[in-house]
């Protein structure tokens, strides 16, 4: 495999060859692992180079073979805990297989996703791992339709993109888990706050809320869902609203860790008890939740392992898988001190 090197210095093969003290047609066959090369040779013409500080130009090398060997990924927020861990999941195995990452953030903006597709595409990546802000998003969707690179969806579907693989979240499982317990309580008023219903993380969580109303022949309480953000504001502001009806909720169910924050600080702001006054269900285990008084009960999942598949499944199509495939990682659901039977007065 032939090598280019450059130097932060500005020096040439020909300042190489002089510090070797060999011809220059040496330095290069040395470069190029020509096979007719004494291994007193390699030594001689690597030492120079360490002396002179060269450096290989990767990018050179790796273009001349059709691979960057250097893979996408666009995380929606990469403050997020959960996909700090996803990230790191999809580097490790990426690593093991000699491929580096590029990371962005599109800061869950649509118009950024946008913006980052066409930049790693510039960039010559070999495939690309992404969670979308927008699945229906048509500027997106005809971004994505340009790469001619393999791609793994997180957690997404893409409507009208049916070429990519995907890793998916068991989450209507791990809600209907969640919801099945709360009833078992005694509880009925049980509120569900989310992100966009255009989501299918919300759209499956959703499916497992229903599910384990209709096993019960119950009725869901529409009048306690609420759909926007997976931020900490609309966390907050949902549950201020929640705990503002007339027939509040004695329960509630967050479906973000971000969220989480919010409706804490609004139940802390309405002067509510987690398990006290009220219990309460996050979704993905964080810090927060865990150290919590008293600590908070989650529908957990491995986010390690999503990016180990996420990556994994690259890694296939990569070496010439020809069929997009779906991975599913599993929920379970961690109960704490935060989910108590419902008091009757």
């Amino acid at each position: 495999m032939k090598h280019e090197y450059v130097t932060m210095k500005g020096a040439t093969m020909k300042e190489v060859a002089a510090h070797a003290g060999v011809a220059l047609s040496s330095v290069s066959r040395v470069l190029n692992n020509h096979p007719d090369v004494s291994e007193a040779m390699q030594r001689q013409v690597h030492d120079a180079i360490a002396a002179v500080g060269y450096e290989p130009n990767l990018l050179a090398s790796s273009l001349r073979r059709g691979s960057t060997e250097t893979v996408g990924f666009i995380a929606s927020d990469i403050s997020n805990p959960l996909f700090a861990e996803i990230v790191l999941g999809a580097e490790r195995r990426l690593d093991e297989s000699g491929y580096s990452m590029v990371l962005t953030n599109s800061e869950g903006n649509p118009e950024r996703d946008e913006a980052m597709i066409r930049l790693l595409r510039r960039r010559r990546i070999d495939g690309l791992i992404l969670s979308v802000a927008d699945e229906d998003r048509p500027g997106t969707i005809a971004e994505l339709s340009k790469l001619a690179e393999p791609v793994v969806l997180i957690d997404r579907e893409v409507s009208g993109f049916h070429t990519a693989s995907a890793v998916f979240t068991d989450h209507s499982g791990g809600m209907r888990a969640a919801s099945e317990h709360l009833l078992s309580l005694g509880h009925r008023r049980i509120a569900l706050i989310s992100g966009a219903r255009s989501l299918r993380p919300v759209r499956e969580r959703l499916k497992g809320f229903e599910a384990a109303f209709a096993t019960r022949g119950l009725q869901v309480p529409e009048d306690l869902l609420r759909f926007g953000s997976f931020s900490a504001p609309f966390g907050q502001q949902a549950t201020a609203e929640l705990l503002a009806l007339d027939d509040p909720p004695t329960a509630i169910i967050s479906g973000g860790n971000l969220l989480l924050t919010g409706v804490l600080r609004a139940l802390q702001a309405g002067q509510r008890s987690v398990g006290g006054d009220i219990s309460l269900i996050s979704c993905d285990d964080v810090p927060l939740a865990e150290l919590h008084t008293p600590p908070i009960s989650v529908v957990d999942r491995d986010a390690v392992q999503m990016g180990d598949a996420a990556a994994s499944l690259l890694l296939d199509l990569l070496a010439g898988g020809d069929r997009p495939r779906v991975a599913e990682v599993p929920t379970h659901l961690l109960l704490r001190g935060s989910t108590q039977p419902l008091a009757v007065d």
